[in-house]
């Protein structure tokens, strides 16, 4: 049985190679990816039994996502089928001072038509310990509200610890709307983890003397942001990933853990990037996989953030290295030699 559940959209993600802009040729690279399942997938690649849930197309594409899932280890077999089309986003990769674009092409997919009746959340729940989704399953549609609420309460009565990634998009709703079914979600937290513009476009709380776009991270102002959502919400952990971005491909990267009593803060990795989507994905899933073994706030942390600075070197939505590879890694090895 599965430790833990993930819960949202996956996507046909469509690509061009390199740095290349949107049709700067004729190829577009397909792989797959999306929150949630970036979560499961890196899970699964730390060996923790790990299932996601989601509601596909029954044809070659949705085949093609459940296939991708598989090759990793991840339980697909609590995945609903119907609806017609799988979402799309096209991801123009940025390079020195150009940013990346990303464009969606999602309206009138399968999850985000789906009914709460396609969801039987005891069964789903039956041996789990952890459930995770993000603030972008319920950005798609209404209805996504009302299913991640009702999972949410029957993870509770479960007893499962339920995390959530504020993941605010502002291309899928309104700051206003956000607010609204977050605030009514996150009553059912456990785990709140956000970075640096999440808590400000959702709740409105803003970190003191930090400005993101001219790198400028102050610590002691989301110090006040990790007890502010904390308070309001009584959240037993609050997990903010901080970066300070010097160009498109060289940012500086960490991460700190709030558990009510101590702040624990990372070391700051420089990064230079092969590909940046996935990298909070990849933080969230060093943060559960650290708790579920019931490692220290300080190792905890350490291992989300090593974890997300190595995603960052990775092509595509999916984290792709293991245990070793981070502990490695958290043990200061940051060298990047060639290992033979």
């Amino acid at each position: 049985m599965s430790k833990v559940i993930t819960f949202g959209e996956i996507m046909l993600r469509l690509a061009p190679n390199g740095y290349y802009r949107l049709f700067q040729n004729d190829q577009l690279q397909a792989t797959f990816g999306g929150g949630e399942a970036n979560v499961a997938v890196s899970l699964a690649n730390f060996k923790v039994d790990t299932a996601f849930v989601t509601k596909l197309p029954d044809n070659a594409i949705g085949e093609g996502a459940v296939n991708s899932l598989r090759s990793f280890g991840v339980d697909t077999s609590k995945i609903v089928y119907g609806g017609n089309r799988l979402g799309i986003y096209f991801l123009e990769k940025g390079a020195s001072q150009r940013g990346s674009v990303c464009i969606y092409d999602r309206e009138h997919s399968s999850i985000q038509e789906a009914e709460a009746s396609d969801f039987d959340w005891d069964s789903i729940f039956e041996g789990a310990e952890w459930f995770h989704f993000t603030g972008i399953t319920p950005a798609l549609k209404k209805n996504l509200v009302e299913i991640c609420k009702q999972a949410c309460i029957a993870a509770k009565e479960k007893g499962l610890i339920v995390s959530c990634d504020l993941n605010y998009r502002g291309k899928l709703w309104t700051k206003e709307e956000a607010n609204k079914a977050m605030s009514e979600l996150c009553n059912y937290v456990d785990i709140c983890i956000a970075n640096e513009e999440d808590a400000k476009n959702v709740f409105n709380i803003e970190a003191e003397n930090t400005d993101i776009c001219g790198g400028k991270l102050d610590k002691e102002g989301y110090k006040s942001v990790a007890k502010q959502l904390m308070d309001k919400f009584g959240f037993n952990k609050v997990a903010i990933t901080l970066r300070k971005s010097v160009s498109a491909n060289d940012n500086d990267w960490s991460g700190m853990l709030y558990d009510g009593k101590e702040f624990y803060f990372s070391k700051n990795y420089h990064l230079h990037i092969v590909d940046r989507v996935g990298g909070g994905d990849s933080f969230g899933a060093g943060l559960i996989y650290s708790l579920l073994n019931n490692k220290s706030m300080q190792e905890t942390i350490d291992f989300a953030v090593a974890a997300s600075a190595l995603k960052h070197s990775i092509e595509g939505d999916f984290n792709r290295v293991s245990v070793a590879e981070v502990e490695k890694l958290m043990a200061g090895d940051g060298s990047g030699r060639i290992m033979r």
